[in-house]
Order: structure tokens, then sequence, then C-alpha cells
């Protein structure tokens, strides 16, 4: 069964990239094998929404320390 119950909060530290998305891998699995009740699969739903937000921002940091190395390196160059 998938933990719906964790939540990061601001004294603890962000859960990783790889285990929100494996996280939100294993309730999209749970959502497609249908069978849970209503209740359960808003649970789930909200929990997967959390987690996409959290998986895209990592993706937008890793993105945005990608491009200021990019332009370090344009800078840097005669």
């Amino acid at each position: 069964m998938i933990d719906t119950t964790l939540n990061p909060t601001p004294e603890e530290p962000e859960i990783p990239y790889e285990a929100a998305r494996d996280e939100l891998v294993g309730i999209v699995t749970r959502l497609e094998s249908g069978g849970i009740s209503l209740a359960e699969t808003m649970t789930l739903w909200e929990r997967g929404e959390k987690l996409a937000d959290i998986c895209q921002s990592w993706l937008d940091g890793a993105r945005a320390r990608i491009e200021a190395a990019r332009s370090d390196a344009d800078t840097s160059q005669p």
C-alpha cells in the first residue's frame, strides 16, 4: 500500500526527486489498477499532485542550474 501520509514540513528536508518519482509511479499504478474506493482514489490523486509538483520543482531547479552554467561558460570564453 502507498504511504499517503508523507507530507514534508518546513523543518524536514525536501523529499528527494527519485523518492518523489518512485512514489508517484506507485500511485499511478495503484490508480490504474482500479478496485479502490472513491475516497482512497481522491487521497491518492491529491498525493500524486503534490509529488508531481515536487518533481517539477526539482526539474525546474536543475534546468536553471544548467542554464546558469551555460551562461557562465559563454561569458568566460574570449
